[in-house]
């Protein structure tokens, strides 16, 4: 299935989640639509589900089997596997970097890897879903640190999570520790796709 290219605004109404993280696409929080305010459709069990998977997958901007690929690594990994894939999707390279504040949203961190700004241990990675390892350290190439939007996307971070330590000297971040499930979205329901991938 191809990347979702349309408007993020009408996406974010309709799964009812903030996907840019600013909250300004809900300052109308009813679907889009002539019937958006009004519409009292009660969803099925599978609607949720369905609702629960999409919001997730939007979120970190990933196609239906590349998701399904991961959902399915993360039910062979001992642990629960709902919160297993939440740490799955938070290790990709392409959400660190935004994490880190190099880039302003997820796509543009995923632009900035495939166009080989990034480096993983001293060492150039393009490939997005890159898996990070607890103690990796991420950083910018020399010539990328001067670049203009990576300026301005530090200067605009104003939170860093705190499993990740930066160094503003170094252009540098390192992946101290896999996250807890509280310091992730709590719009989530994973269980609701874990069910739904298992019905």
């Amino acid at each position: 299935m191809a990347r979702y290219t349309g408007p993020k605004f009408k996406l974010s109404r309709r799964l009812g989640i903030s996907l840019s993280g600013t909250g300004k696409e809900l300052k109308r929080p009813f679907p889009p639509g002539q019937h958006g305010p009004n519409q009292r459709r009660k969803m099925s069990n599978y609607g949720m589900q369905l609702q629960e998977k999409q919001k997730l997958r939007h979120m970190y901007g990933l196609g239906e089997k590349q998701f399904r690929t991961l959902f399915n690594r993360a039910q062979n990994m001992q642990g629960i596997a709902g919160e297993n894939f939440m740490f799955l999707l938070e290790s990709r390279l392409d959400n660190l970097v935004y994490r880190l504040g190099f880039a302003n949203s997820r796509a543009g961190s995923r632009q900035l890897v495939s166009h080989g700004h990034v480096t993983v241990n001293g060492k150039k990675v393009d490939i997005a879903s890159y898996q990070v390892s607890p103690g990796d350290v991420i950083g910018l190439r020399e010539r990328s640190r001067t670049m203009t939007s990576i300026k301005e996307a530090l200067e605009n971070r104003t939170h860093l999570a705190s499993y990740l330590e930066y160094n503003d000297a170094a252009f540098e971040g390192k992946y101290i520790r896999l996250p807890e499930r509280a310091e992730l979205s709590q719009d989530i329901d994973e269980k609701q796709i874990v069910e739904f991938y298992n019905r």
